[in-house]
């Protein structure tokens, strides 16, 4: 039957993930003409960014509880009337509250779409979780890259009103339909066993509930890596049209930056998810992050300098940060199995909640308050070789207790 194969599964549900896609990265495009429209400072908009992702991630330990029992199909017909109506909605907004809690409505559907999606991938392909997560991630990183000429033509020519209507019922009613097809894997396509196709990974030969993944201290290495690593992707992603204009670079080189970015991180998450699965999900962890804390750098040292470098820069970015999304969540099925994998992964993604603040909020803060944004970049590769630390200090901590019998470590 089409709907028990598990590629029929994966595409229905990328499709639902492109849709929210836009929520989160076309948002720097609507952060000028908010601006411009309604006189509201820069980190006032940018409250709303940090709110949106704080109730995109917070809300998910709740609801991938009630999915992993229930399943995914009524809680993303859901997603599709909130993200529908929470975005359209902000383009009537006339108040900082009623923005805020529009773009609150519009992140929860979002939840309910990444947390059943995600969940969906780590059950569907207990052997091939690094590529299905990555394949998963992508449609959220990249899907934006589908739709941001279009969005920026709109802007332009109908004004961010039109622009947040036309996509956010457009983009609401395709997940509805989409949300009628899903359903989770049979229960013995979820039972435990070594895939032993993953290189180095410790696949669990039990399913940890969320309890008792909360009960072992690598998940809270895990959050902190997620913390740091999360931080620098998402002021990027809040604050290129700032970033940009700041440094006086014209609307072309946005919209080329906007345009190649989402693909770069789209392309991330399958690219570093394949490799993990080969290489070790730790291994991977320490090359990618190094990666990531000299692209940030780059951005404040070349960026400036033209369009050209500033959209290259942002690319390179993206593409050694997007791989979060696919390595975690492969990570947490590693460890703690499948069977609760969505509530597990839930509680681990808030930490891109708390990243958000950092990222998001702080960021537009301290430009405001310094009139640079150095210290933003500077400090959030910081974090990246911090992350990349502990990855290494995680790698040797599991393979010391991977024993020559080949126990898996997640059992131990």
């Amino acid at each position: 039957m089409k709907l028990q194969n598990r590629w029929f599964q994966l595409l229905a549900s990328l499709l639902a993930m492109i849709m929210i896609a836009n929520l989160q990265y076309s948002w720097t495009l609507f952060v000028k003409p908010l601006q411009a429209g309604t006189g509201w400072k820069l980190s006032d908009i940018q409250l709303a960014f940090t709110l949106f992702i704080l109730f995109q991630t917070w809300v998910q330990p709740l609801d991938g509880w009630l999915i992993d029992r229930l399943g995914p199909r009524g809680f993303i017909s859901a997603a599709g009337l909130l993200c529908g109506l929470g975005w359209a909605g902000m383009g009537r907004a006339t108040s900082l509250p009623a923005l805020y809690a529009l773009y609150c409505v519009a992140g929860v559907g979002a939840a309910f779409v990444y947390s059943a999606s995600i969940g969906s991938a780590l059950k569907w392909f207990r052997q091939r979780r690094g590529l299905a997560s990555g394949i998963m991630a992508a449609g959220f990183g990249g899907g934006t890259a589908l739709f941001i000429p279009f969005i920026s033509s709109l802007i332009a020519s109908r004004g961010y009103q039109a622009a947040f209507l036309v996509t956010g019922l457009s983009q609401g009613l395709v997940i509805l339909v989409v949300a009628q097809f899903l359903r989770h894997p049979p229960p013995e396509a979820q039972a435990p066993g070594p895939s032993g196709k993953e290189a180095g990974a410790p696949v669990a030969v039990r399913h940890f509930t969320t309890a008792e993944a909360l009960r072992t201290p690598r998940f809270y290495v895990l959050y902190a890596m997620f913390v740091l690593m999360a931080t620098g992707g998402l002021l990027v992603t809040s604050g290129a049209g700032p970033i940009a204009r700041s440094w006086g670079l014209t609307a072309s080189a946005l919209t080329l930056a906007a345009t190649l970015s989402p693909l770069a991180n789209g392309a991330s998450r399958i690219f570093w998810g394949w490799v993990s699965d080969r290489l070790g999900r730790e291994s991977t962890m320490v090359v990618a992050f190094l990666l990531q804390a000299v692209c940030l750098a780059l951005v404040v040292v070349l960026g400036p300098r033209s369009g050209g470098y500033f959209a290259f820069t942002l690319v390179l970015v993206y593409f050694t940060w997007g791989e979060i999304y696919s390595l975690f969540p492969s990570a947490v099925g590693d460890y703690f199995g499948t069977r609760h994998a969505t509530s597990n992964y839930a509680v681990l993604y808030t930490a891109k909640g708390v990243a958000s603040v950092i990222g998001g909020w702080f960021g537009a803060f301290l430009f405001e308050k310094t009139g640079s944004w150095s210290i933003g970049f500077f400090g959030s590769a910081a974090m990246a070789l911090t992350a990349a630390a502990l990855a290494l200090g995680l790698r040797a901590a599991m393979a010391a207790r991977r024993p020559a019998a080949g126990v898996p470590a997640a059992a131990r």
